[in-house]
């Protein structure tokens, strides 16, 4: 049985929580990173930085995975203000997925133009090495097939329309600066593009459910990022996301491996150093519409 997905957050305590982290924050950003697990800090680049933890936010869900620190922070990296989650929410933490996207409504209300979102994800493409960065062009939605979408319910008008268009899910603009970004840091060795698929988690895929999804055309497969894109979408905010792949995906009877959390963790320290340049650089790029301090 699912969570009951009616007990998301409403606009107005959004609304409120916007409104009181705009009070503690120095600036209002435009720019919102979610860092994935062992991605934290790609938080510590920023300058200025104000941390408030999940725990202190009122209205704001807390983070139970290792390797999600629970904390957001605010500041300005290349002189663009933003804010950064250290630690997202899951399905198989048991929220409702209204309540794992709420942060991405707040992000809204807060001002934010852009969203940068990464995860750990497993390779399903035979051609990905472990400790490439995949730019997501595309997902596949598997809750959604079952209804377990965070748009379900009664739609606020003031986020955006009903039925919103998921074919340009992924800003184009933003994946070529991305790779363009990339070819300069000469880290085009280790940048590849593809199809991402969520499931519900907690337990890794099974060989056979691996098999199906790359039947499917997913690249690499995970359990977060792709609700929160359908919400940065419906709230008209621009995503770019990128996956590490951290481990390769079972695909075969005869293999000894074994997917576990702690290899996520660990090949997200090693590649830790080029995601920051990256999304550094590629914040250092992007032209924001109101680039302005409160």
């Amino acid at each position: 049985m699912l969570p009951d997905s009616a007990s998301g957050y409403s606009y107005e305590e959004c609304k409120a929580t916007a409104d009181w982290l705009l009070a503690q924050a120095p600036v209002r950003p435009l720019v919102g990173i979610v860092c994935g697990s062992g991605l934290g800090r790609l938080a510590e680049i920023l300058k200025d930085q104000l941390v408030i933890n999940y725990s202190d936010i009122p209205n704001f869900p807390q983070s139970t995975v290792h390797g999600h620190a629970g904390k957001l922070v605010f500041g300005t990296l290349k002189g663009k203000p933003c804010v950064c989650m250290q630690g997202r929410f899951h399905l198989y933490e048991g929220y409702p997925i209204q309540k794992t996207t709420m942060p991405i409504r707040v992000f809204k209300l807060m001002g934010v133009e852009t969203v940068i979102l990464t995860n750990a994800a497993g390779g399903l493409n035979q051609d990905f090495k472990v400790g490439d960065i995949m730019v997501i062009k595309d997902h596949i939605n598997i809750p959604g097939f079952a209804g377990n979408n965070p748009l379900v319910g009664a739609n606020d008008e003031r986020y955006g329309v009903r039925f919103p268009c998921m074919s340009d899910a992924y800003d184009r603009d933003l994946q070529q600066l991305v790779h363009a970004v990339a070819a300069e840091l000469d880290y085009s060795s280790f940048m590849q593009e593809g199809v991402y698929s969520v499931l519900g988690g907690p337990s890794f895929e099974t060989i056979a459910e691996c098999k199906m999804l790359r039947l499917l055309g997913a690249d690499a497969v995970g359990m977060s990022t792709v609700h929160e894109v359908i919400v940065a979408r419906h709230c008209g905010m621009r995503v770019v996301a990128l996956s590490l792949i951290t481990n390769q995906a079972v695909m075969d009877y005869d293999s000894e491996k074994k997917a576990n959390h702690e290899e996520v963790l660990q090949t997200g320290e090693l590649r830790a150093q080029q995601m920051e340049k990256l999304v550094s650089t590629m914040v250092s790029r992007m032209e924001l519409r109101n680039n302005k301090t409160l």
